[in-house]
């Protein structure tokens, strides 16, 4: 067989079509089998009268909705300090934008545990925070950093704002910088030029970093049970509680199905006003040969 028919055989959709099923496969036995045995559990452990318990019960309503807000609270404070981060690794130079990305990646090597317990010894009534306020005299006595929705916030966006910054980043560098310099010569200041130029190209990275970030709040668990008290538990934290400490299965299920509910709704709406192959970057158009 020649090369230029072996070409064309790997490129034939039917191919790639049997390439791909090993990892769909994968996907189907490690995602979708674990989906399926939640969502009958939730619905026959003991009966469908889970979900009648969970939206009658105030303090899972409580709980949603204040996994909600908190997810919303970190998915805004991620974009908006991982946008000028992501900027700069852009617009930098290749030295400084190797540091720049050696301590984002620096983030994903250190142990999620290690992270979350840093911040706890950081904020607690003898951490370095304190100390410093009461030394200079600005407060008189320990602040409350520790164990309240302050310091879930605090350590959630730690967490997740390294991946609004590679989403924003990925968007950035497909944005010309000569654009920005075009509009500059054309009379438009430098505020100017990246508000009307530089952003709304950038905004496909934006979306798929918000979508990105609040997803992962949705379900984070480690943080908001280290850094959280008790009067801040969220929904990952209540199906905890369900499973281990009540020894209800059922209820701990049917809490992961509105969760994973409320995940597909997002990503629908997400869809419908942003458009989902904007954020995944898809554009639909085919390339030319």
């Amino acid at each position: 067989m020649t090369s230029p028919e072996t070409g064309r055989r790997l490129r034939r959709p039917d191919f790639w079509t049997l390439a791909g099923l090993p990892g769909l496969l994968f996907v189907l036995l490690a995602f979708g089998v674990p989906m399926v045995t939640i969502v009958v559990r939730s619905l026959t452990d003991p009966s469908p009268e889970n979900f009648q318990f969970l939206f009658t019960d105030e303090l899972f309503r409580r709980s949603l909705l204040r996994t909600v807000y908190v997810a919303l609270l970190v998915t805004g404070l991620s974009v908006l300090l991982g946008y000028p981060y992501a900027y700069a690794m852009a617009r930098s130079g290749p030295v400084l934008r190797t540091w720049l990305m050696g301590a984002l990646l620096l983030s994903f090597w250190t142990s999620l545990l290690v992270r979350t317990f840093a911040w706890g010894v950081l904020l607690s009534n003898t951490g370095v925070v304190n100390d410093l306020l009461l030394d200079l005299g600005i407060i008189d006595q320990p602040l409350p950093l520790i164990r309240n929705l302050f310091a879930v916030l605090v350590g959630m966006v730690h967490v997740l704002v390294p991946f609004a910054i590679l989403a924003i980043y990925a968007s950035l560098r497909g944005v010309d910088a000569e654009l920005e310099q075009a509009a500059q010569v054309m009379g438009a200041r430098p505020a100017r030029a990246f508000w009307h130029v530089t952003l709304p190209l950038s905004l496909p990275g934006v979306a798929a970093g918000a979508v990105l970030v609040f997803v992962l709040s949705l379900g984070f668990y480690l943080t908001p049970a280290l850094l959280g008290g008790p009067a801040d538990i969220l929904v990952s934290q209540s199906i905890v509680l369900q499973v281990q400490q009540y020894l209800d299965p059922g209820a701990g299920s049917a809490m992961a199905v509105v969760l994973l509910a409320l995940v597909l709704a997002f990503l629908a709406i997400a869809s419908k006003v942003v458009g989902l192959g904007r954020i995944l970057g898809v554009t639909g158009k085919e390339g030319t040969s």
